[in-house]
């Protein structure tokens, strides 16, 4: 965890003010010992300019579209739920989705298709949804943050890319969120027409389930064909986004 900056102690309740932004708090008597955290993202990266956070979802799919989403939110903006979309449940995202949509001064989607992935490489995909995103902003930001480390620059606004920034920034845990609603609605749309995927419970992802699937009936128009699509016993690996 961070670096401690302030604690206050009484006889019964311990607080810390964590560096990163979270605070700790813990409370103690004879009948109730709790301990939680509550986190507190950082609002904005650059200051005093109109800022979008971008993130996308689904690229280590096998299947489907990546998306990416751009959010702008007001100036001093606070929403203590927020966070890192993987770090909640579907019911908690969905709920969070309404609000971010509520509260943005303004935020956009943005979809890159399977053959367009398999044309341009993942990496490319996930930057152009990400680029797709921010041309839809029915405001023009003037300077963006990205999850991750990777990024091209957006016509000609300063950028930042910033490791885990899901878990740091709010825009960007904000458009986390969006991207990944919005493909789970996309995918859960997609097993309808393909149930044998299990697309509904891996949203595409290689999953031990999924990859059988691909063994048995063979491949779909939304699997990615420049992917490892069988993967093989010794280098498999199931992992969540």
């Amino acid at each position: 965890m961070g670096e401690e900056l302030v604690k206050s102690r009484n006889a019964s309740v311990f607080i810390t003010i964590i560096k990163s932004g979270s605070y700790k708090i813990e409370v103690k008597s004879e009948e109730i010992n709790v301990k939680f955290i509550i986190n507190m993202l950082e609002s904005h990266y650059y200051k005093d300019m109109v800022e979008a956070g971008c993130d996308e979802a689904g690229r280590g799919c096998l299947a489907g579209s990546v998306y990416a989403a751009a959010v702008i939110l007001p100036p001093g903006y606070q929403n203590a739920e927020l966070n890192d979309s993987k770090k909640l449940t579907d019911k908690k995202r969905k709920a969070l989705r309404e609000q971010i949509e509520r509260d943005a001064v303004a935020w956009a989607v943005g979809v890159v298709t399977p053959e367009e992935i398999d044309k341009i490489n993942i990496l490319s995909a996930s930057i152009l949804a990400m680029h797709r995103a921010l041309d839809q902003l029915k405001v023009r930001p003037e300077a963006v943050i990205v999850d991750g480390n990777r990024f091209k620059p957006y016509k000609d606004l300063p950028y930042t890319t910033i490791v885990k920034g899901d878990g740091k920034y709010l825009a960007i845990a904000a458009a986390s969120i969006l991207a990944k609603t919005y493909r789970d609605d996309y995918m859960d749309a997609l097993a309808e027409e393909y149930p044998q995927y299990d697309w509904k419970g891996n949203k595409g992802y290689p999953t031990k389930k999924h990859r059988a699937a691909i063994r048995e009936f063979g491949v779909t128009p939304y699997h990615r064909m420049s992917y490892n699509l069988l993967g093989s016993r010794e280098l498999f690996i199931d992992f969540e986004e």
